[in-house]
């Protein structure tokens, strides 16, 4: 599973959501996107049967399927999904698909229905108490998905990895420039051996030490660190290193540099580096909220922590750069499908014949002059 490291869209860490599903009589929708593996107790039983930790229809005796609808935490490009059936042996079922769709706002159940829905998963075989995976080759922005089960039975987690693509129209003022929800990534760590380096990047505040980074205990003489790609190129303004809930095994001591890249897709392991914050002490379960001491532009920024250590948040607060900003929103538009796109641009004025010609032509190219209701104020008039 090639796809596997990009992030889990449609995760409850991400605010991801089961908006709707056609039945759950046995098993409710929401554990679909509970992080962390399905559980199973031999004798766990309530009045409907037996509890999994997971999503269960009843037995179909009508013709059809069943189905679920998940919200992503954060829109995006797809790379794979999971279907995984975990502990679900004899009512599994035995097919599956999985569709998409790209809406704006936030849509009810009943305006879902009617949206635009295309497949990105065929229907396919699945097996019972297993990882099914598949990749997705659509290279599209998504912000709903459908997974349909034939005819019906249980999922344990569907799990959706893909790169996030957020809405450029939401990313201006000051932002968290690192944060995952903002298009922000981990691209290298030192050490992953007790959880997931991207969970720093995740919103809100950690419930617990494992919503955080943890590495190993080093015994080297050397250190730890990991590298984020921003959202786009920016210039930081404040920066919060987290270590909540780490008490007896924070990191000491934390420093953080930054380096631009031009672009936040280009490769960094040849970049000059420079510090933002020098190598600061810290205090373990801790908010701590430090000013850089440069205010030069930066697309990746490097957390080292001495020696080792967890943490459980890293927020990186700037602004983004207005040249970085209209290069997202020419991205974005390109990304999304063709009936999104066109009413991105009629809500920002555009007319509507207008609108649909420009879609018709994608991809943007650098010199397009945009809408300016899509741009940072610096924009440029818009003549279509």
């Amino acid at each position: 599973m090639t796809f596997t490291h990009f992030p889990d869209l449609a995760s409850r860490a991400l605010a991801g959501s089961v908006v709707y599903a056609n039945d759950e009589l046995f098993a409710e929708r929401e554990n679909l996107i509970k992080p962390g593996p399905a559980a199973f107790s031999t004798e766990d039983f309530g009045h409907k049967g037996k509890v999994y930790d997971g999503w269960e229809t009843r037995r179909r005796r009508e013709p059809g399927n069943d189905y679920a609808i998940v919200r992503l935490g954060v829109p995006g490009v797809v790379r794979g999904v999971v279907i995984d059936t975990a502990w679900f042996k004899g009512n599994y079922p035995p097919y599956a698909s999985v569709e998409a769709a790209g809406v704006e706002g936030t849509p009810s159940p009943a305006e879902l229905e009617r949206a635009n829905w295309e497949t990105i998963v065929g229907k396919s075989a699945i097996r019972g108490d297993a990882e099914n995976a598949f990749e997705v080759a659509d290279r599209r922005r998504w912000t709903h998905v459908r997974l349909s089960i034939y005819p019906d039975g249980g999922v344990a987690r569907f799990r959706v990895h893909g790169e996030p693509v957020p809405d450029p129209r939401l990313l201006d003022g000051t932002i968290d420039l690192a944060a995952l929800e903002h298009g922000g990534n981990v691209v290298a760590c030192s050490d992953t051996f007790y959880s997931a380096p991207v969970q720093l990047l995740l919103p809100g505040r950690a419930r617990i030490m494992g919503d955080g980074w943890e590495n190993a205990r080093r015994r080297d003489g050397g250190n730890d660190y990991v590298t984020v790609r921003l959202a786009a190129r920016g210039r930081v303004r404040r920066v919060e290193i987290d270590t909540s809930y780490f008490v007896g095994n924070a990191a000491g001591w934390a420093s953080l540099s930054g380096t631009d890249a031009g672009h936040p897709d280009v490769d960094h392991a040849d970049a000059e580096w420079f510090e933002l914050v020098p190598k600061t002490r810290l205090q373990p379960d801790t908010r701590h909220f430090l000013r850089p001491v440069s205010a030069a532009p930066v697309t990746h920024v490097r957390l080292d922590v001495f020696p080792d250590g967890g943490l459980a948040r890293l927020r990186v607060h700037g602004e983004l750069d207005a040249d970085a900003h209209r290069a997202a929103v020419l991205r974005w538009l390109d990304l999304l499908p063709a009936g999104h796109a066109v009413e991105v641009l009629r809500g920002a004025g555009v007319p509507g014949r207008t609108a649909e010609e420009l879609v018709a032509r994608r991809p943007f190219a650098d010199g397009d002059v945009l809408p300016p209701a899509l741009l940072l104020p610096a924009g440029p008039p818009f003549r279509p």
